[in-house]
């Protein structure tokens, strides 16, 4: 399950985890004009853990999901 939310400088995508064994906390991405952050609570410390992404490492994600094994790098876009 997800939700969509549009800020005023950002789209925000909360990922929550389903009712399971092994459940994890939520994941919140925030998706700006330069970056991506993707933040989840550690609740072994009660902190707030932070990733940021370029558009650029979002792009390769992206693309890496649906690939096999391997180097890989992007050409840019013609047009």
């Amino acid at each position: 399950m997800f939700t969509i939310e549009h800020d005023f400088d950002a789209t925000v995508i909360t990922l929550v985890d389903e009712p399971a064994a092994h459940r994890q906390e939520d994941v919140i991405v925030n998706a700006f004009d330069d970056c991506v952050t993707l933040e989840q609570l550690d609740p072994r410390n009660d902190t707030v853990l932070t990733i940021t992404l370029s558009p650029s490492q979002l792009r390769d994600l992206a693309a890496a999901l649906n690939l096999p094994e391997g180097v890989y790098r992007l050409r840019p876009s013609k047009g």
